[in-house]
């Protein structure tokens, strides 16, 4: 019985012996070496902040207006017997051209009766100057030496003919206007935006026909912050003259798949400032928008809405950065001797798609990021790499 046990016995001897030289082993084996963790820190490109002399760019935008825009009615009534092709909405039309024609018979009679009255007037003058002559060599011979009264020699009936044939050319003259005003034409080179009326129509001296609008210039109506006005140098209520024709601006949109840009002039200011937006509003003018004031045959059409900017004739001294350097709206991120990040607020007095202009905020040549960096932290150790500078004068 005790050899059977013996054998029973002897595998669990051997796994037990067998698993205690493993842990022998293992606790003779050196522990391994544990390995310091680095933080490894997020690489910036920078630029630093130099100060320049700089012409700030004025920045704003406003639509395109006609600076002549009228109700086309006809000063006399009539049917309308005709009208042009170039009366039509967006046709253009020249100035003197007949856009509509009244019927005239009307007023070719009465004409006709005015001419009438005035060779019947003068007729009448004439009679009454004979009369008078012949009065005047009556009482001479008469009254030798002695002065008529008027009444005598027929002076009060000469100076009523005259009268006469002073009405009667007067209404001649309004005859020979009426019927010139069937032609119902504009003095000035213009568009047509809309007609009211058709072909057979009766129209009276209230009738409005259309609109149109003249094309020699349109206005842009731009509103500007104290700020603006002072860089441009405009007082309020500037008037553009001969000596001083205001500061060019530049007018730009995007027409179709390309960006477009015309040349005008702020050419007066508003005397007042708006009340409810605080704002002072500026007239830009182009002359010829349709004609050779047009950008590469483009027009610069009623309506459209741009963006205006013109440079500031005070110079300043600014701190001026990369345009990636702005982050939000007024946000930089500044290295500091430490290399840590700074998240500084910043006065931005200016900005466009290449450069920001800083007016406070910021010291120069202090380090500005320029790359882009995400979950930026206030104080985190970074590892700044310089960037070229680049040329980022704004004169």
């Amino acid at each position: 019985m005790n050899k059977k046990y013996l054998k029973g016995a002897a595998p669990v001897l051997v796994l037990a012996l067998g698993f205690g030289v493993v842990q022998v082993m293992s606790a003779a084996k050196p522990a391994p070496e544990k390995k310091e963790e680095t933080q490894r820190l997020v690489s910036l490109l920078y630029t630093e902040a130099r100060e320049q002399a700089v012409h700030l760019a004025v920045d704003t935008q406003g639509e395109v207006r006609p600076r002549t825009e009228i109700d086309l009615t006809p000063q006399v009534a009539g049917r309308i017997v005709a009208i042009s092709d170039s009366f039509a909405e967006g046709a253009g039309f020249e100035p003197g051209e007949t856009l509509i024609q009244l019927d005239d018979a009307d007023y070719r009679l009465a004409l006709a009766r005015a001419e009438a009255g005035v060779a019947a007037a003068e007729v009448v003058l004439l009679q009454a100057r004979a009369a008078a002559a012949i009065k005047r060599q009556q009482w001479q011979a008469a009254n030798p030496g002695r002065e008529p009264t008027p009444l005598q020699v027929n002076r009060p009936q000469v100076a009523e003919a005259e009268a006469e044939l002073r009405s009667a050319k007067a209404e001649l003259a309004d005859a020979q206007l009426n019927l010139e005003r069937t032609r119902i034409k504009l003095p000035f080179r213009g568009r047509v935006i809309r007609r009211d009326v058709g072909l057979g129509q009766y129209v009276t001296a209230s009738t409005v026909l259309g609109r149109a609008f003249a094309t020699d210039r349109v206005e842009v109506r731009l509103p500007l912050t104290d700020f603006q006005l002072q860089e441009l140098d405009l007082p309020m209520g500037f008037v553009a003259s001969d000596r001083n024709p205001g500061p060019q601006v530049t007018l730009s949109a995007r027409v179709g798949r390309d960006q477009r840009q015309w040349q005008g002039r702020i050419v007066r200011t508003q005397a007042a400032v708006d009340q409810q937006t605080r704002l002072i509003y500026a007239v830009a003018e182009v002359n010829d928008p349709y004609g050779e004031g047009a950008s590469d045959g483009v027009p610069l059409a009623v309506g459209l809405f741009v963006s205006a900017e013109a440079e500031g004739v005070r110079e300043r001294r600014a701190l001026v950065l990369p345009r990636d350097a702005l982050r939000s709206a007024d946000k930089v991120y500044v290295v500091d001797e430490d290399n840590r990040l700074d998240i500084r607020t910043v006065e931005v007095v200016s900005t466009s798609e290449e450069r920001v202009v800083i007016a406070s905020g910021l010291a120069d040549g202090e380090r500005v990021v320029t790359s882009t960096i995400a979950n930026a932290v206030d104080g985190m150790e970074v590892q700044p790499i310089t960037q070229l500078a680049q040329n980022l004068s704004l004169q």
